[in-house]
C-alpha cells in the first residue's frame, strides 16, 4: 500500500492503518500477559491507565492546547479541555481509580461503556478528522497520536482484564452500563458548571444562543448532554442544527423532554411563560441511553457469558414449566 500524505479521513490508507495497529496491539498484549503472572498483569494495565490520565494533563503542552508563536502559554482550549468535559475524558479520570477498587460493578461498568465508547471513536475518529487537510493534521499530530491512544487505552484495557480472565462478566450486571453512564454524565454538567462560573467555557454562545435559548456544544465535546442541537452560522446569521448522531438520539428522546416553559422577563419582572422547542439538560438522554447502551452491553455479555445466561433460561424455563404443571393439576 503506498501511503499519501499523512490525512486521517473515514476509510483512508491512515484510517485502515491505526485500526489495524489498535488491534494488533490488543492482541500482542493479550499473548505477552497470558502467561504472566497475576501481577506482573496488574502492573501493565494500571500503567497503561496510569499512563492515560497522565496524558490527559500533559497535552496541555502540545498544540492545539498550547501556542509556541510567541513563548509558551496555555491556550483558552488547553485550559478548557484540561477538564474532563465529555464522556471519555471523564472516563479517563475514573478508570484508574475503579481498576484500583477491584469491585465487580465497577469493573463491569469499565468493560461496557470503555469497549463501546472505545470503539466508536476508532472506528469513527471524529476529533482526528475535524482537524482538516493534511497540513493541519500533520501540524497536530501528537494530538491525534494523544487521541488515539486515550481511545484505545479505554477499549482495550477493560476487554484484557476479561480476556486474561482477571474479571468475570455477569449478563445481570448490565444494568450498570446506563446507570454508570447517566451518573458519569452528572459529573460531567457539574464540570461544565463550574468551567463556566470560573470563565473558562461559556455555556451559550453571546451573538445568537441567548435569543434561541440553546446552550452551545460548539465550544467542546459536551456528548449531547446539553441537547442535540448546535448553532451553525449563516452569513452571520444564527441557525440551530442538529448532528446525525444528534438525531438518532433524539429519535428515542420522548417529545415530553424536548420542549420547556420559561419565564419572559421585562425588567427583572416575570411577565408571562412561553414554551420553547429546548431540550432538558440530562434528562433527554435517559430513555435514549437506556434504549441504545443497553442491548449494546448485552450482546457485549453474550460474547463472554452466554452459556451462563442460557443455562439461567432453562433453569427459569423448567420453573415456569413445572408451575404450569402444578396449577393444572390443582385445577383437575
Amino acid at each position: 500500500m503506498v501511503f499519501s500524505e499523512f490525512e486521517i479521513q473515514m476509510f483512508n490508507e491512515w484510517y485502515f492503518l491505526f485500526l489495524l495497529l489498535s488491534a494488533g496491539a490488543i492482541v500482542g498484549l493479550y499473548f505477552a500477559l497470558r502467561k504472566a503472572s497475576s501481577r506482573v498483569q496488574f502492573i501493565v494495565l494500571f500503567s497503561l491507565l496510569a499512563l492515560g490520565f497522565l496524558l490527559h494533563f500533559v497535552k496541555m503542552f502540545i498544540p492545539p492546547y498550547a501556542d509556541y508563536t510567541d513563548g509558551f502559554h496555555i491556550t483558552e482550549r488547553g485550559w478548557r479541555d484540561s477538564w474532563f468535559v465529555n464522556i471519555c475524558g471523564a472516563n479517563i479520570a475514573v478508570f484508574m481509580f475503579f481498576f484500583l477498587s477491584k469491585n465487580k460493578y465497577l469493573y463491569d461498568y469499565m468493560f461496557y461503556i470503555g469497549v463501546i465508547s472505545g470503539a466508536i471513536a476508532l472506528f469513527y475518529p471524529e476529533e482526528p478528522m475535524a482537524k482538516g487537510d493534511a497540513i493541519e493534521q500533520s501540524a497536530q499530530i501528537l494530538d491525534i497520536l494523544r487521541f488515539y491512544y486515550h481511545h484505545w487505552m479505554l477499549l482495550a484495557v477493560p476487554l484484557l482484564m476479561v480476556l486474561l480472565k482477571r474479571h468475570k462478566l455477569s449478563y445481570k450486571r448490565i444494568w450498570v452500563a446506563p446507570v454508570g453512564l447517566l451518573l458519569l454524565m452528572l459529573f460531567i454538567i457539574l464540570n461544565q458548571i463550574l468551567q463556566s462560573e470560573l470563565g473558562f467555557i461559556p455555556l451559550r454562545d453571546g451573538e445568537g444562543a441567548n435569543s434561541l435559548q440553546v446552550i452551545v456544544p460548539n465550544y467542546k465535546n459536551t456528548s449531547y448532554i446539553w441537547g442535540p442541537l448546535e448553532i451553525s452560522y449563516n452569513n452571520g446569521v444564527p441557525e440551530v442544527v442538529m448532528s446525525d448522531i444528534g438525531q438518532i438520539l433524539s429519535y428515542f428522546c420522548p417529545n415530553f423532554f424536548k420542549s420547556m416553559t420559561v419565564p419572559v422577563l421585562d425588567g427583572g419582572t416575570v411577565t408571562q411563560y412561553v414554551t420553547i422547542a429546548k431540550y432538558w439538560p440530562w434528562f433527554w438522554l435517559i430513555v435514549p441511553v437506556f434504549s441504545i447502551v443497553t442491548p449494546l452491553s448485552f450482546g457485549l455479555a453474550m460474547i463472554f457469558n452466554h452459556k451462563q445466561f442460557w443455562h439461567d433460561s432453562q433453569k427459569l424455563f423448567n420453573k415456569i414449566k413445572m408451575f404450569f404443571k402444578t396449577k393444572i393439576k390443582h385445577s383437575q
